[in-house]
């Protein structure tokens, strides 16, 4: 059974203050705790309605009931499987290869999904300014569909960061240079911003260049990218 205080600390780790408390984060569905497994993060605690081909330590794993399940979950139909696990320390930050940075990301969604692309595109380091959305966040977690074992996050002070660092600096706004028309480095900083608001003007004030995804559709009503998909054009770019 799922003691009180389990289920307690469970649910607790929906909020971010919880999370940054006991350092720990949830993630539900086989896939997503094989990946975290294979990814050497340690467990705290897996909670499972039935058996897997999960090769961890018996204390570590424990046999609840569908209901039991259904009171610890954080997805609206409860998975077969919940993995709690311990939230690694930050690394340090290489200053070489193409390197992402996001300037205010909020939805959990996008900033899963920019994970997912990071993997796609062999982006190991993704830097984050610290109101960026949480990184374990549970539906970040989600969205990322596994991806998240194997890209480091880092939070930071990405303005000093940036001034810091000896790559050029790309930001991505709405008047920028044609990212077609110009000559992309392997080594380089791309920064993404805020879906409202794009990126800082303190960050804009940093960047050496500027560019922008061109529109080609002759009307004027679609105003903007949604951010991922934005940063999906940029990453295959730098990368072409």
């Amino acid at each position: 059974m799922v003691s009180k205080n389990e289920i307690k600390l469970i649910t607790s780790l929906a909020q971010k203050k919880y999370r940054i408390k006991y350092q720990l984060f949830v993630a539900e569905g086989v896939k997503l705790i094989k990946e975290f497994i294979a990814s050497k993060f340690e467990i705290h605690q897996i909670y499972t309605t039935q058996d897997f081909d999960i090769e961890i330590d018996s204390d570590l794993s424990l046999l609840i009931s569908a209901k039991e399940m259904s009171k610890i979950s954080q997805l609206k139909n409860a998975n077969t499987i919940l993995g709690i696990f311990k939230i690694p320390k930050n690394k340090s930050v290489p200053d070489v290869g193409l390197q992402l940075v996001l300037d205010g990301i909020k939805d959990p969604g996008n900033l899963g999904t920019i994970i997912r692309l990071c993997d796609w595109f062999g982006i190991n380091q993704l830097l984050c300014s610290t109101d960026t959305v949480d990184c374990y966040n549970p539906k970040v977690v989600q969205a990322t569909m596994g991806s998240l074992a194997r890209v480091t996050i880092t939070y930071l002070n990405i303005e000093k960061y940036l001034k810091d660092s000896k790559l050029p600096i790309y930001c991505s706004t709405m008047e920028g240079d044609n990212l077609y028309q110009e000559k992309l480095p392997n080594n380089a900083i791309l920064v993404m911003g805020n879906e409202a608001n794009g990126i800082s003007e303190n960050i804009q004030k940093i960047a050496d260049y500027t560019v922008t995804i061109p529109r080609f559709g002759k009307s004027s009503q679609a105003e903007s990218l949604n951010v991922a998909m934005a940063t999906a054009i940029f990453l295959s770019e730098f990368r072409r």
